[in-house]
Parts: structure tokens; C-alpha cells; sequence
């Protein structure tokens, strides 16, 4: 009899324990459980930590409430520029309900991922190809939209998606890699050309203020040479500027404008002075008897005439007003009949 009963109540603890065993659950502490009794929904979210349900009756739902990263497949789709790419996305979210997670949607996850390969054939039909290769934050904005409006009634939260490569074909890397070039050879021309701009201006005010000072063209010169010398070249090249020529010209045109004008009105006053040589002295030889020996008829001073004309205009015939009348002295006729 009283084996009886010990071998009854160890058997009944064998199925208690059993029993326990069978209808203890654990969740974790990024887990929710959903409990569905004879397949309906308790309406109470079991939350991490020992829970027990019904063995044969309950059946526990675990629901990670963790950040899930997926990756979306790449898709062929053609720009609204008829450009055919090839974009792939990655995408973040997260079970916000666990109730509807379960019971809204067969399995989340994969509604997810084909929501998002089908917004991402969308987004890029409506966008050019310049957008989906340098607006991408806009882009990925309206990707998020586009994904989490349906996600919403699921009990899940769409937190972030992004766009990772954007594949083209070799010709149109071929083209844009040679728009590129072309963009930057056209900026490189006009930076160079306002530089040049630049550099005349400055050097036209240099100049402006070399021409007041002539000494400063030479000075500059100077330290152009030195500058060049301070490199140790064998050979020396010395640029001579033309402006420097003119300086010198002009300067030796004055000396020659000045004595050129003392000579013209020095004549006309020596004339009349005691140092004033008239063509009629003694010492001038045939040139100076044109005037006074027309009445001699002698064949020497007709072939000295044409002299007096190559003198200037301007000057005065004053040697034959100073020319005495006894010209045809005794001193001149042995060399006349000579």
C-alpha cells in the first residue's frame, strides 16, 4: 500500500515537472512573444524574461525587435534620360508592433524585400541619371517613403535606406569621363585667361608709372639681372627692353635739337660782330666770289653758283649785303686771271 502511493506520487511529479518543462518559455530582452490560445490572439505582448503557456493549447510567437539590415538585389531599370543602370540599396528597419508583425503579414521580412526592389525600380524610371548619381540623399528619401507606407500597417518601421552603387555601361563611363575632361580643360582656359587679365592689368599701371621715372625701367632691369645671375647659370640672357632704346634716343635728339637751334640764331648776329667771316675775305677761295666777280667774266666763279642754294630757306642772304663793292681787288685778279 505504501508503495503504492510513493511510486503514484513520484509519478506525479515526474509529470509535473514534465508539464513545466513543456510550457516554460524564455525571451530575450530584444524579443517580444505573441501567444495564440486554440489560434486566437491574446491580446496581452508577453515581455522578455520566464513566461509559461498552455503545452498542446498555447503556441508562442517570438518576434525580434532588433534593427534588421537587408540588402536589397541590384535592379535593371531605365532612367527618365533613357540611360539603362543597374542600382542596388541596402535597407534598415525595425518590428515596431509584434501583434500585427504576426498577424498582418505572412512574413514580414520577405514583404519587405520585394516592397523594396519594387520601390526601387520606381525611383529610378522617375529620375535622371545625374540625380541618381549626385542627389542621392533626396533620392533615398523618397525610397524611404515609398517603402514605408505600405510597412506601416505591418507593425514595421522603415529607418533608413540607401542606395550603394549605380552600375552604367562602359560607353556611358566613356562619355562622362570625357565630359569631364572637357569640363575641366574649359575652366582651366578661363582660369588662365583671367589670370592674363589680371597680370596686363598690373602690368599697364607699371608701366604707367616706369614712363613718369625712365630711371626706374633701368633700375628694374638691373634687378632682373641680378635675380638671374643669383641662379648660377653658365649662360646669361639679357633682355634689353626697346623702351630703354627711345629713352637713349630721345636723350641724344635733345643735345643735337638744342645746338641746332643755337646755330640758326647765331648767324644772323655774328654777321654784323667783328668775328663775322663774309664770303668776300681773302681766305674762302672761289666760293666766296660769286657776288663780286660777275663783272670779271671769268669762267670760276660761274661753276661755284649752285653753292649758295643748298643752304636752308631760312637763311638770310646776308653774305651778299656784307660783300664790299671792291670786290675785284688787286689782291683777287692774279688769281682770277690765273
Amino acid at each position: 500500500m505504501v508503495e503504492g502511493l510513493v511510486i503514484a506520487l513520484v509519478a506525479v511529479l515526474c509529470a509535473g515537472v514534465l508539464y513545466v518543462a513543456s510550457a516554460a518559455r524564455v525571451i530575450r530582452q530584444y524579443e517580444r512573444g505573441v501567444v495564440l490560445r486554440l489560434g486566437r490572439l491574446r491580446e496581452n505582448v508577453r515581455l522578455p524574461g520566464f513566461t509559461m503557456v498552455v503545452p498542446g493549447i498555447d503556441r508562442l510567437r517570438k518576434v525580434n525587435m532588433q534593427i534588421v539590415t537587408m540588402p536589397v538585389p541590384a535592379q535593371d531599370g531605365i532612367t527618365r534620360d533613357n540611360v539603362t543602370v543597374r542600382v542596388d540599396a541596402v535597407i534598415y528597419f525595425k518590428v515596431v508592433d509584434p501583434t500585427n508583425a504576426v498577424i498582418a503579414v505572412e512574413d514580414y521580412r520577405f514583404a519587405v524585400s520585394q516592397m523594396a526592389q519594387t520601390s526601387l525600380r520606381s525611383i529610378i524610371g522617375k529620375s535622371d541619371l545625374d540625380d541618381l548619381l549626385s542627389n542621392r540623399e533626396k533620392l533615398n528619401q523618397g525610397l524611404e517613403v515609398m517603402i514605408d507606407s505600405p510597412a506601416v500597417s505591418w507593425g514595421v518601421q522603415i529607418d533608413r535606406v540607401e542606395i550603394k552603387d549605380v552600375s552604367l555601361p562602359e560607353t556611358m563611363k566613356r562619355s562622362m569621363a570625357r565630359q569631364a575632361e572637357a569640363d575641366r580643360e574649359r575652366r582651366a582656359r578661363v582660369i588662365n585667361a583671367d589670370a592674363e587679365l589680371q597680370a596686363s592689368k598690373k602690368l599697364a599701371e607699371a608701366a604707367g608709372e616706369m614712363s613718369a621715372q625712365p630711371a626706374a625701367l633701368q633700375l628694374r632691369l638691373l634687378q632682373t639681372v641680378v635675380a638671374v645671375a643669383a641662379e648660377k647659370n653658365s649662360t646669361l640672357v639679357l633682355p634689353f627692353p626697346v623702351e630703354l632704346l627711345r629713352f637713349l634716343e630721345r636723350a641724344q635728339q635733345q643735345p643735337a635739337v638744342e645746338e641746332a637751334g643755337t646755330g640758326r640764331t647765331g648767324r644772323p648776329s655774328s654777321v654784323n660782330g667783328p668775328t663775322a667771316q663774309p664770303p668776300s675775305s681773302a681766305g674762302d677761295g672761289a666760293t666766296a666770289q660769286p657776288p663780286s666777280s660777275a663783272g670779271n667774266g671769268s669762267p670760276l666763279p660761274e661753276a661755284e653758283v649752285p653753292l649758295p642754294e643748298t643752304r636752308p630757306p631760312e637763311e638770310p642772304a646776308v653774305p651778299q649785303a656784307a660783300t664790299p663793292p671792291a670786290a675785284s681787288s688787286s689782291a683777287e685778279r692774279p688769281f682770277a686771271h690765273h
